[in-house]
């Protein structure tokens, strides 16, 4: 499964109301391959809120069972 975040330096964006935030990996904001017009629109607005270095970024996911714990 892919997914798509917005990626800052060694943070993420987190996408608020009319705000941006740079945080961890575990409180970003992550969207669907289906909102990629979406994302580049926030993206460029991060960067023009602060956050210069704000670029998209695809994440790999895959699912498998962890096993016995």
């Amino acid at each position: 499964m892919d997914l798509l975040i917005i990626k800052t330096g060694d943070n993420y964006i987190r996408v608020g109301q009319n705000a941006y935030e740079a945080v961890g990996m575990d409180k970003a904001s992550v969207f669907p391959m289906s909102q990629l017009n979406w994302v580049k629109e926030h993206s460029a607005k991060a960067r023009s809120s602060g956050f210069p270095e704000a670029a998209i970024y695809r994440l790999h996911l895959t699912e498998e069972p962890l096993g016995d714990g």
